[in-house]
């Protein structure tokens, strides 16, 4: 009887997780199905729009979508400054949150600093849209790239440094003790010892914030006229004067969210561990 009751229980949570999945799912089928279809049929096609089955799928819509210079150049833009934004956060806050683990700072303090990054990442970026435009438009990288990358680094670096830090806090102390009787710097310490054992935690905040900038779309809208467009405004110019072009948009929505998921699937183990780094520690 107990065993009888447990396989319901577990056949209703797969259950539940199946519907959970469907639902979360669905738009993305949709999408797929939509970018598929000729623009006449987008609201034509009856029953869940099953390629072959409910219409007759085309390649149409991407082969004109992909050989649009503007999209090529989202693309690269997109790129461009994603890894720019990791590289240089990654290069800002890793010794920073190395710092805030092995040394004591007295006023302000290591809790005092640590909850202050972390309130960067709770502000609205909204808040300080106005405040940063100004900024990059003095320094003249309005509608550039480096423009992009200063605004996401803004918001980013937080997310590094309390990711590392917990990293390197984890770390076993022993082994740069043993450094520093053999006559190694703090400098020399953490470049052969705390970068190479916190890899997995470095990969991971790498590929968060890649995503992150790559999602971004408040500062993406206001630093642009023409040069840095990026794929996440071009996905919200699917739009003209005959209304929202949603073949088009599916189209971009997929093309958009490849990158990312492409990454997260072939680093997931980094991911994993370096976000569960020292979880398990004694």
């Amino acid at each position: 009887m107990r065993l009888r009751r447990r396989h319901l229980t577990a056949a209703g949570f797969l259950l539940l997780a199946l519907a959970a999945t469907a639902v979360f799912a669905f738009p993305f089928y949709w999408a797929v199905s939509l970018s598929f279809r000729s623009p006449s049929q987008t609201f034509t096609v009856a029953g869940l729009g099953v390629p072959f089955v409910n219409y007759q799928p085309t390649v149409a819509n991407w082969r004109g979508e992909l050989a649009t210079g503007e999209t090529r150049k989202a693309l690269l833009n997109s790129t461009i400054v994603a890894v720019g934004t990791a590289l240089l956060a990654l290069a800002l806050g890793t010794p920073a949150a190395y710092a805030l683990a092995r040394f004591r700072f007295r006023r302000p303090s290591n809790q005092d600093i640590t909850v202050w990054f972390l309130s960067q990442r709770v502000l609205p970026p909204v808040a300080t849209a106005v405040p940063l435009l100004l900024l990059i438009r003095w320094l003249g990288l309005f509608d550039t790239r480096a423009g992009l990358i200063v605004a996401n680094v803004t918001f980013a670096l937080p997310l590094v440094v309390v990711i590392m830090r917990q990293a390197f806090a984890d770390l076993p102390f022993e082994l740069e003790e043993a450094a520093l009787v053999d006559g190694a710097g703090p400098f020399r310490i953490f470049l052969r010892i705390g970068l190479p054992l916190a890899v997995p935690s470095l990969v991971a905040a790498v590929l968060i914030v890649v995503a992150f900038t790559w999602n971004e779309f408040l500062f993406a809208l206001m630093n642009y006229s023409v040069n840095a467009k990026v794929i996440s405004v071009h996905m919200a110019g699917g739009v003209d004067s005959r209304g929202p072009q949603f073949w088009f948009i599916a189209v971009r929505s997929l093309i958009a969210i490849t990158p990312p998921v492409v990454l997260a699937l072939l680093a997931q183990r980094y991911i994993v561990r370096g976000l569960t780094f020292g979880a398990l520690k004694g």
